[in-house]
């Protein structure tokens, strides 16, 4: 008697789409708290302390990464 080994994938298209979805809420996040630099080196910018560098952006990594941690523990439905 064989047994025939049932060849599966550890996750499925919806653990693959909801991690690329945390990874682009990752980089989103990223791309908000980039800038704010300024050219002259005698002035600074007071915008590198804005409410989107400071609070908005890494709460929105923050949610990307636990995004990230819901879509490899998902588990399929069947």
């Amino acid at each position: 008697m064989e047994d025939k080994a049932k060849s599966s994938f550890a996750f499925t298209s919806t653990n693959y789409r909801l991690l690329l979805i945390s990874i682009a809420v990752v980089i989103l996040g990223f791309i908000l708290m980039a800038g704010g630099g300024t050219d002259d080196l005698h002035s600074f910018s007071e915008d590198i302390f804005s409410t989107r560098r400071i609070s908005v952006a890494p709460l929105i990594v923050l949610a990307g990464y636990v995004m990230g941690i819901f879509a490899i523990m998902k588990k399929n439905r069947s």
